[in-house]
């Protein structure tokens, strides 16, 4: 069982940084796939930026440019740096950890709010 404590979350005003930071317990952090997805009050929940096992990362087109994703395997977290950040960014971020091959497993950590208003 792995349990993902998220962290950085908070108020910000338009225009301000966050850096979220994700805590995996557990040795499987570094054979995953791990990302940062976010659910906004009354939409589906939306994936943010992910980043491979291996690296590879991938962003989506509304944060491209403003969050940079990272991850360090030796003290198994993984971080959202948000820059420049907008009133549309505001939602829940919830921290993912993966694998598709064998075993397969997917855990989800318990959320953090950011809000950005000014």
């Amino acid at each position: 069982q792995v349990q993902l404590v998220e962290s950085g979350g908070g108020l910000v005003q338009p225009g301000g940084s966050l850096r979220l930071s994700c805590a995996a317990s557990g040795s499987l952090f570094r054979l995953s796939d791990v990302g940062w997805y976010r659910q906004a009050p009354g939409k589906q929940r939306e994936m943010v930026s992910s980043i491979t096992r291996d690296g590879t990362t991938n962003v989506a087109d509304s944060v491209k440019g403003r969050f940079t994703i990272s991850r360090d395997n030796a003290k198994n977290t993984v971080y959202l740096q948000m820059n420049s950040l907008k009133t549309e960014d505001t939602a829940v971020y919830y921290c993912n950890l993966k694998a598709t091959g064998s075993p397969q497993y997917n855990y989800w950590g318990q959320g953090t709010q950011v809000t950005v208003s000014s």
